[in-house]
């Protein structure tokens, strides 16, 4: 089964959005069937099969989650991000600004779901591969 270690140096190869799908490929190709990204400090819960998981820890100091989502602001910082226009610390602020606590990666149906403080789904996306 994969490490955080393996995950971590999977990682360390993405310098902007454009780089995701390759890093999914590279995850999903280790054993990782889904997981969790926290925006609030950067942690992250990677799952595999019979119910294993990897945590990487927090990667930054704590920020607080706006109370509500605003989706519109949201997309257009993230498709600012997938272009390579940002970096992952301005793309997780803007997360926390726009209400996005966290997002899910499901590598079976290949997408990913941001979601709100509240557990609403903000956005949906289909992975490219």
């Amino acid at each position: 089964m994969f490490t955080a270690e393996q995950i971590k140096a999977a990682h360390s190869k993405v310098k902007s959005g454009a780089d995701f799908p390759a890093y999914i490929q590279e995850i999903k190709s280790l054993g990782v069937t889904h997981y969790e990204a926290y925006v609030t400090d950067g942690h992250i819960d990677y799952h595999g099969a019979n119910n294993y998981t990897a945590k990487v820890p927090a990667k930054y100091d704590p920020l607080t989650i706006a109370g509500s989502s605003q989706s519109a602001q949201f997309k257009d910082e993230l498709v600012a991000h997938q272009q390579g226009k940002t970096d992952f610390l301005t793309f997780i602020k803007a997360c926390a600004t726009f209400g996005v606590e966290k997002w899910a990666i499901c590598m079976d149906k290949m997408t990913c779901t941001y979601y709100g403080k509240m557990g609403d789904e903000i956005l949906v996306e289909e992975i490219p591969h």
